[in-house]
């Protein structure tokens, strides 16, 4: 049926393990600036649920469902919330395999410093001890996109400065249904989605399988792919008692497999050589591979007492394993990272000589580091949710979440030479020689947001706890079987409140005014005393509806008492993941969303609706400070937050008819520097602006058929997207894809 096709199980019915919403849902087929919703989603795993619920939060919300995100058909999360407001983002490989995401101007690096989560639960790594997404879920198997920024995320931890996302993945279905859709383009791009579900009343299951590959866009030097291989399994399965039981008990289970195997490097381009080919690879990475696993397993139990009172309860297990085996530095006499050589390749014309492998070397010049990690998260939480009250609305949402995580580190360095242009292993690096260590977080937080509405008067005050205990384990580099003969430690503790305040006031059905402020927070590393992140956060805005033009506008104010920087190697550190004090920080900015129809009132069989997003993002360092991590540097007061643009902005036009779906959309990128600094930025320390236009086309032969294509960068625009891990990184060239899908 079609139905599935364009929005899937969910999009048409409530899961048996959905909540009640706090108020009766208004069907809405008019559009928003991010999507077009004629369906309310209900999920005991979500956030929001649906688009109304996102409009009518107390702070800035967005909810993307599967009828936007299979309307563009983007295997790519950086696509996709550059159409959000408020989000900053700078690609690395063009894939989106590994994103970079800033909610408000926090540090984008591996997007650590915000809440990721899969159906309500933490999916980094290791959310505590070892934040860095290295891992990051397949979006083309996802049914929706929450997004919560300002005093909306207090209830998520433990980040709570910028914002939080939640991916909702595949629901059950009830009635027998699926797809199948294939997809092929250029670069020898495939993607492969089968899904089916059923249920059977007290009994329902969704299995998925998805895989997306690629020959890669860059052209290595010798000849090789640069693309990427992953896929995804899921399966949930769910028994529930009957509708009408006197407690409604439903219990869900869910297991999800991953594997990757990505040609992916760390090594980029000089500026030089950037110009003359920017999709080119240095011989030199023809040995750089990521293979990782990851295993996710969730036990969700909800319990509703009545139609006002609720538990949902939710256990979980995630595994992430990991070897990004890439190259590291070169030694033609003394160690010279890659970061270096591409950043001053005349200083260091020799290395750079080397990196091309035309000419034979001594052995032992090139370092391919093994970056070998496990990671494990695992814990328990539960939410309760009251409701009462006639005139004076109120609800009561109480959590507690119980979390333990682990980066496990088991790293080693094997050293290589050229000969006769092909990379040859002359030394076999010693197991746990670079880094054998084990990082860990035990956290326990809870938290409470009461929520009263008095006529056209809404306030939420909330607050949460955080209780975090940080510690790591080091055997020291030589001591692979772990004996304990080096053995050094170290913890830390913090235990933080976080408050918050949002209120709403509707003047009319049109015309809304919010606003809130509350307590950012991100937790330190492990070192014993060590500040953790602080601010105050502020936001004021409006969501109005004017003559058929729909729309939002936001201003935001971050206050940092504390930024924390972290040394991670994919922002040209050392990769030891410790973080370190920024000082007080400022930023500002202001968010738009602008919707309409332009045939509204003037056609019944067609649509034309245009969207448009603005985010203006000002930042201030406001102390000084020295860093040995490259994107910041010597930093003086005044500089600006390297790798956030000031200024974005998306324009989408579409053209729909019962038969046919036609978007373009279009994206503009400001420039932005690439280490901390004020007025000029020097050509060295820039990444310039882009603008960049993509193509969808569906059209619906008939109730079981759809046919679509999409094109990623229409107009084949050159440019680049960052300058870290090392040297200048293109982005995506102009891409094709042609796809069927087939529902039932």
């Amino acid at each position: 049926m079609r139905n599935f096709l364009l929005s899937a199980s969910a999009v048409l019915l409530v899961a048996h393990n959905s909540v009640s919403q706090e108020n009766e849902m208004e069907k809405d087929s008019t559009t928003t600036g991010i999507e077009m919703l004629n369906e309310v989603v209900v999920n005991g795993n979500a956030i929001l649920g649906s688009e109304f619920e996102a409009r009518n939060r107390t702070g800035s919300a967005q909810f993307i469902s599967e009828k936007e995100l299979k309307r563009f058909g983007y295997t790519d999360i950086n696509r996709t919330l550059k159409r959000v407001p408020g989000v900053n983002i700078y690609e690395e490989d063009g894939f989106g395999l590994r994103p970079n995401i800033s909610l408000r101007g926090t540090s984008p690096e591996r997007s650590a410093k915000i809440n990721l989560m899969e159906d309500g639960v933490l999916i980094a790594p290791a959310p505590y001890s070892a934040p860095a997404a290295y891992y990051f879920p397949t979006l083309g198997r996802m049914q929706a996109l929450e997004i919560l920024k300002g005093s909306s995320q207090i209830q998520y931890g433990p980040n709570t400065t910028g914002g939080a996302i939640n991916m909702i993945s595949a629901r059950i279905p009830d009635q027998f249904g699926g797809q199948v859709s294939l997809s092929a383009g250029n670069y020898n791009s495939r993607n492969t989605q089968v899904v089916i579900g059923n249920d059977f009343g007290n009994f329902g299951f969704v299995s998925e399988y998805y895989n997306y590959n690629s020959d890669g866009f860059k052209n290595l030097d010798g000849g090789g792919n640069t693309g990427f291989d992953k896929s995804d399994y899921l399966a949930k399965f769910r028994i529930n008692t009957n509708e009408d039981a006197r407690i409604y008990q439903a219990l869900v289970f869910k297991i999800q497999f991953s594997e990757e195997r990505a040609n992916e490097t760390y090594l980029g381009l000089t500026d030089a050589d950037f110009d003359l080919d920017p999709y080119r690879r240095y011989r030199a990475s023809s040995e750089d591979v990521m293979d990782s696993e990851h295993q996710q397993y969730q036990f969700t139990h909800f319990l509703k007492f009545s139609p006002v009172f609720s538990i949902n309860t939710t256990g979980y297990v995630n595994k992430f394993k990991r070897n990004w085996y890439k190259l590291d530095d070169v030694n033609l006499g003394q160690r010279v990272g890659i970061s270096t050589v591409l950043s001053d390749p005349t200083t260091y014309n020799m290395e750079y000589a080397a990196l091309l492998g035309n000419t034979d070397t001594a052995a032992d010049v090139f370092g391919i580091k093994a970056n070998n990690r496990a990671y494990l998260s695992r814990g328990i939480q539960s939410i309760a949710k009251l409701r009462w009250g006639t005139d004076w609305v109120q609800s009561l949402e109480l959590g507690v979440r119980y979390h333990s995580d682990e980066e496990d580190r088991f790293q080693w360095v094997d050293r290589y030479a050229f000969s006769n242009n092909n990379l040859i292993r002359t030394t076999v690096g010693a197991k746990g020689a670079n880094a054998n260590r084990i990082n860990n977080a035990k956290a326990l937080s809870a938290h409470a947001l009461y929520k009263l509405n008095i006529g056209r008067f809404t306030l939420t005050p909330g607050l949460r706890y955080e209780n975090i205990k940080m510690g790591r384990i080091d055997y020291g580099t030589n001591d692979p079987t772990r004996s304990g003969t080096e053995l050094s430690e170290r913890f830390n503790r913090v235990d933080v409140w976080i408050p918050g305040v949002g209120a709403n006031y509707t003047f009319t059905n049109s015309l809304s005014v919010f606003g809130g402020a509350h307590k950012g927070f991100s937790p330190p590393g492990t070192v014993d005393g060590q500040d953790a992140e602080k601010s105050i956060n502020y936001e004021l805005g409006t969501r109005f509806n004017h003559k058929g033009i729909r729309g939002e506008v936001v201003l935001f104010y971050n206050d940092y008492q504390n930024l924390l920087g972290s040394d991670l190697a994919a922002s040209g550190g050392t990769g030891s993941l410790d973080q370190f004090n920024a000082g007080a920080v400022r930023v500002s900015g202001a968010e738009l969303l602008l919707d309409y129809n332009l045939l509204k009132n003037t056609s019944e069989k067609f649509r034309l609706p245009v969207s448009f997003t603005y985010t203006l993002t000002d930042t201030e360092f406001l102390s000084s400070f020295e860093s040995d991590n490259d994107i910041f540097g010597s930093v003086t007061a005044g500089d600006e937050i390297p790798y956030i643009a000031k200024n974005q902005f998306n324009l989408n036009l579409g053209l729909e008819h019962e038969r046919f779906v036609l978007d373009v959309g279009a994206r503009y990128t400001d420039a932005f520097r690439t280490r901390a600094g004020t007025g000029t930025i020097a050509p060295n320390l820039r990444v310039e602006s882009n603008f960049v236009i993509d193509m969808t086309a569906k059209y619906f032969y008939n109730k079981h058929f759809v046919f679509s294509a999409n094109i990623i960068n229409l107009l084949d625009e050159v440019y680049a997207v960052s300058r870290v891990p090392a040297g200048l990184r293109p982005g995506h060239p102009f891409g094709v894809n042609f796809s069927m899908a087939y529902g039932f």
